[in-house]
């Protein structure tokens, strides 16, 4: 029992849904950013108000501009998608209008996203695979203690790729102050031996 509930706890962390509402001004954009894993399944369900000589277009990118989903004039509708590398996704809708902004309504924007095991239909895996109760949530607890262990080998990999640039960093900053120190020892020597020969030259000393 404590185990099922530490991998439904965990699970919350991981993976993640979220539904949203917001208003969108006319002749304005509104976007969302959020960081998702490699080969993580993206579903999302959107609802946008009707505004008479408005129209809605919605676009999701990647940090590398390219586009994952676009939709004009979009109402309603569903869009998924499949991560394809560790990025940040942006979910934008933009209100265009001929009329300017003036004084219209804003338009109300439902959206509703899902990644990860809470994006997968696992009642429609158990209709066409013919899968019991107790084997759609065996199921699902593999998919998600599959991607428990994916989301840890990449906090290592991270972890790992931190502590390799702090050690190089470290590495840098001792030899840039062994050669600081280098120099300054050599412009020293250099100042008393010059300084020496000057007070000479004037008689200053013997």
């Amino acid at each position: 029992m404590s185990r099922f509930f530490v991998l439904f706890f965990v699970s919350i962390l991981i993976d993640f849904s979220f539904s949203i509402t917001f208003y969108l001004p006319v002749n304005l954009r509104k976007c969302l950013r959020e960081e998702i894993h490699k080969d993580v399944l993206v579903t999302g369900e959107y609802e946008v108000g009707e505004q008479p000589n408005a129209k809605t277009n919605l676009k999701i990118t990647d940090s590398s501009g390219h586009t994952l989903y676009s939709k004009e004039d979009a109402l309603k509708g569903k869009f998924a998608f499949t991560t394809e590398d560790y990025d940040m996704f942006e979910v934008c809708f933009e209100s265009k209008s001929p009329m300017g902004t003036g004084r219209a309504p804003e338009q109300q924007v439902n959206l509703d996203m899902k990644h990860g095991v809470e994006a997968k239909n696992y009642e429609e895996m158990a209709k066409v695979e013919k899968l019991k109760p107790l084997e759609v949530e065996l199921r699902r607890l593999e998919d998600l203690s599959e991607s428990i262990v994916n989301d840890f080998a990449y906090m290592k990999k991270r972890e790992e790729e931190m502590r390799d640039t702090n050690e190089s960093t470290n590495t840098r900053v001792l030899y840039f102050s062994i050669f600081s120190m280098c120099c300054l020892i050599g412009l020293a020597t250099w100042q008393v031996f010059y300084l020496r020969r000057f007070f000479k030259a004037k008689k200053l000393i013997e």
